[in-house]
């Protein structure tokens, strides 16, 4: 018997893949309490200032805003509060030790359902220089350019 697994996005951060170089992804848990469930479930989450820091072999997410549940009135928490994001022990450990090597840093991708559940994919990043940005704006550039040739060629 196999098991559907749904998912759905709440919020992306485009932003990282246009600073970043994305080594890996992994997915890792949140703890929320019950009014940023029902905030999430109605799509109201940024994570684009957000990042993610290892403290005492810990995981934690600063700056991801999920706005307070307007029915929420006193059970609402701070929006801004830092959230632990929930992995294994050696996987925590493993990117403790890739932080440490020069140039790499921790990044939120993504807040998504996975069944029930929500989950934060967290991507290993590599800090993208200036000309980087560049080269990658003009390849855009230049396949945006080849897309509408493609398309203007067989109207015709």
């Amino acid at each position: 018997m196999s098991k559907e697994k749904k998912s759905s996005l709440i919020a992306n951060n485009k932003k990282a893949y246009h600073d970043y170089f994305i080594e890996e992804k992994y997915e890792a848990g949140i703890a929320l309490h019950g009014t940023e469930v029902k905030s999430l479930r109605m799509g109201k989450c940024s994570i684009k200032e957000a990042f993610i820091r290892i403290e005492r072999g810990e995981m934690f997410i600063y700056g991801m805003h999920i706005s307070p549940y307007e029915k929420g009135n006193i059970f609402n928490k701070d929006p801004l509060r830092t959230r632990k994001l929930l992995m294994h022990r050696k996987e925590i450990l493993k990117l403790q030790g890739n932080i440490a090597e020069k140039g790499y840093t921790l990044v939120p991708l993504q807040v998504y359902f996975k069944n029930s559940l929500v989950k934060v994919e967290v991507g290993l990043a590599r800090g993208k220089k200036l000309y980087d940005k560049r080269q990658e704006l003009a390849k855009k550039d230049m396949r945006r350019e080849a897309q509408r040739d493609f398309k203007v060629k067989n109207l015709y």
